[in-house]
C-alpha cells in the first residue's frame, strides 16, 4: 500500500487532492497535515475535512486516512511523521498564500514557505521518497512581459514576497535534488478557483460583497487578465505528475543529474477581469444567489493596480501536455457555475 503525505490537506487544493486520491481503485494510506490557521475562516477548512471524512467512510477499497493538525514549520513533528509512516510520495501544498497579505505579514511567509519547506526537504533527505511534488505559483513570473509564460522563461524578478518564497522553493528543491538525488517536481499553479475555495480570491470575495450589497473593486480599471484554472483540472494535473517522478540519472562525472522538473498548470485562456465579472454575475443570478433585479453596475468600482499584482497571467502548459498528456479543459463559465451552485447550497 502506497503511503502519501499531503500537507495543507484542509486547504482548497489539498482537500480536493485527498478526495481525488480516495477515488482510486488501489488502496493507499494518506496522511493529511494542516495547521488550520485563521488566514481565512477556519470553518471552511472544517467543512472540507468533513467532506473528506464522508468520502473515507464510503470508500469501497479500504483506503487509510489520517489527519494531523500541525505545521510544516514544526521540524520535530515533520520528522516524526516521516519516521512513522515511511512516505512513498510527498505532496507539499502547505504554504501561506496571498500576494497582498505578504506585504503586511511577511513573517508568516518565511515561517511556512521557507522554513517549513526546508523541513520537508530535510525529511525527504533522511527518509528517502519516490517523489516530492510541491506547489509553486504563477507569481514567480513577476512582471514578465512575454506571454504566455513558459517554464523556460527567466523568473528572477518577483514583485511580492509570496512570489519570492515560491521561487526560493524551486531553488531549494533543485539543490536537494542535486545533492541527495531526491526526485522533485514543482507545479506553478495559475489562479485556482472552484467550490469551497479561498474566500480571499476575487470570485469568492466579489460574491460575498455583492450578497451584502457592498461595492466590489476591479483592479487596474479592469485591464487585468487572469488564467483561471478550475480546481479539478489542477488536481488532475497533480495526480498525473505524482506518478511520473523525474528519472534518477548519473552525469559524466558520476554524480547525480538532478531528478528535477517544473511545470505550469494553467488553462491557457487568459480572461479579462471585466468579462470574468460578467460571467460571474450571470451564474450568480442563474443559481439564485442574487435576485434577478440585482443592480450590478451600482456595486462595481474600477480602481488602480495594487502593489504586488501583475497585469496578466497566461500559462504555456505544453510541457505538461507533452509529458503527461494533460491540459486543463474546464471552461470559466462551467467552473463559475459549479462555484455559484455550491455557494447557494453552503451559504444561501
Amino acid at each position: 500500500m502506497k503511503s502519501i503525505l499531503v500537507t495543507g490537506s484542509a486547504g482548497f487544493i489539498g482537500a480536493n487532492l485527498v478526495l481525488r486520491l480516495l477515488e482510486g481503485n488501489e488502496p493507499v494510506k494518506i496522511v493529511g497535515l494542516d495547521n488550520m490557521n485563521n488566514y481565512y475562516d477556519p470553518s471552511l477548512k472544517e467543512y472540507r475535512l468533513s467532506v473528506i471524512s464522508s468520502a473515507v467512510e464510503k470508500s469501497p477499497v479500504g483506503h487509510e486516512y489520517v489527519f494531523v493538525r500541525g505545521s510544516i514549520a514544526d521540524k520535530s513533528l515533520v520528522d516524526s511523521l516521516f519516521a512513522k509512516h515511511h512516505f512513498d510520495i510527498v505532496v507539499n501544498l502547505a504554504a501561506q498564500a496571498g500576494v497582498r497579505y505578504s506585504i503586511e505579514n511577511p513573517d508568516v511567509y518565511i515561517e511556512s514557505n521557507i522554513i517549513g519547506f526546508y523541513n520537508i526537504l530535510e525529511a525527504c533527505r533522511h527518509n528517502p521518497v519516490e517523489h516530492l511534488v510541491y506547489a509553486s505559483s504563477s507569481s514567480v513570473y513577476g512582471g514578465n512581459k512575454k506571454v504566455p509564460f513558459s517554464v523556460d522563461d527567466r523568473v528572477d524578478n518577483p514583485v511580492s514576497l509570496y512570489a519570492a518564497t515560491k521561487k526560493s522553493n524551486e531553488l531549494m528543491a533543485h539543490c536537494y535534488s542535486k545533492l541527495y538525488d531526491i526526485p522533485s517536481t514543482g507545479l506553478r499553479f495559475f489562479t485556482v478557483y472552484g467550490p469551497a475555495g479561498r474566500p480571499d480570491m476575487a470570485y469568492f470575495g466579489f460574491t460575498n460583497k455583492l450578497l451584502k450589497g457592498e461595492t466590489i473593486q476591479i483592479y487596474n480599471y479592469g485591464n487585468c487578465r487572469r488564467d483561471f484554472t478550475y480546481v479539478d483540472d489542477i488536481v488532475e494535473g497533480i495526480v498525473r505528475v505524482m506518478g511520473g517522478a523525474p528519472a534518477r540519472k548519473k552525469g559524466e562525472d558520476g554524480l547525480p543529474i538532478p531528478p528535477y522538473a517544473v511545470y505550469n498548470i494553467g488553462g491557457g485562456q487568459p480572461e479579462n477581469l471585466l468579462d470574468f465579472v460578467q460571467i460571474l454575475q450571470e451564474e450568480l443570478l442563474a443559481a439564485g444567489v442574487l435576485p434577478a433585479d440585482y443592480d450590478f453596475e451600482a456595486h462595481k468600482k474600477l480602481v488602480p493596480m495594487q502593489p504586488g499584482d501583475v497585469p496578466t497571467t497566461y500559462a504555456d502548459s505544453t510541457a505538461l501536455e507533452r509529458d503527461f498528456g494533460f491540459t486543463p479543459r474546464i471552461t470559466l463559465r462551467e467552473g463559475l457555475r459549479k462555484f455559484a451552485q455550491w455557494y447557494k447550497e453552503y451559504y444561501v
